[in-house]
């Protein structure tokens, strides 16, 4: 199966600058770097498995399709939904926030 083409949202977009300027600010480059790897090799894996993400937030959302996807070795969970053409994701947020206030916010583009 040929893999999907992952698509940030806006709001995710943000979000990964965000994170990024935190890192920054906390004069933690090497950190910044990783996470732009392990952001890279989640939109991977989720581009070829897109199924394999948790739908907890699913649930507890009442958003059927939203998966969630966990970053290796950083606290960030990406959440996004397969369509047909694409992996579309919707935000990327710190596994401790207030997850279901956060995405209440509007996700379009």
């Amino acid at each position: 199966m040929k893999a999907k083409r992952v698509i940030p949202r806006q709001l995710a977009l943000r979000d990964v600058e965000e994170i990024l300027g935190h890192y920054a600010h906390e004069d933690a480059v090497l950190a910044a770097l990783g996470f732009i790897d392990a952001l890279e090799h989640a939109y991977l894996h989720m581009g070829r498995h897109p199924a394999t993400g948790s739908p907890r937030f699913a649930h507890e959302l009442n958003l059927p399709g939203l998966r969630t996807w966990r970053l290796t070795k950083y606290p960030y969970l990406v959440f996004y939904v397969e369509v047909a053409e694409h992996i579309d994701v919707w935000r990327v947020l710190h596994e401790k926030r207030d997850i279901p206030a956060w995405m209440q916010e509007p996700v379009g583009d």
